[in-house]
């Protein structure tokens, strides 16, 4: 999202579990589109600075539930986009990549279809 919108929309993002980095995996793959992921942190949603967003966007059951519950002291829209967790694949380095590369792409396609912009070129 950030990479589309840049400064025109307040975009976070927040997982149920902070960590200490990014998976290099992810960072891999995000870097072949342009996105360099090296330097973020993980948080969690008890780490979110804001928590006053128009829309939060879930990817796994458990965040889907943690972001229900943020909807019921504030008015925020809540979808929730099912998404494989590309850390549970198993097989050799390419098909590890693979598994990421898939939710890469088809998170981008979701990001397309709802909140249509035009694409960066080197996305």
């Amino acid at each position: 999202m950030q990479h589309y919108f840049g400064h025109r929309a307040y975009v976070a993002s927040c997982g149920v579990r902070a960590g200490a980095g990014v998976n290099p995996f992810t960072v891999e793959i995000m870097g072949e589109i342009g996105i360099d992921l090296s330097g973020h942190v993980p948080i969690d949603f008890d780490g979110l600075q804001d928590t006053s967003f128009d829309l939060v966007i879930s990817l796994a059951p458990i965040a889907h539930h943690r972001a229900v519950e943020m909807t019921r002291t504030a008015a925020i829209e809540v979808e929730f986009w099912p998404t494989e967790d590309p850390s549970l694949s198993r097989g050799n380095r390419e098909q590890m990549l693979s598994a990421y590369r898939r939710v890469r792409d088809g998170l981008r396609q979701h990001i397309e279809v709802r909140f249509p912009v035009s694409v960066p070129p080197n996305a």
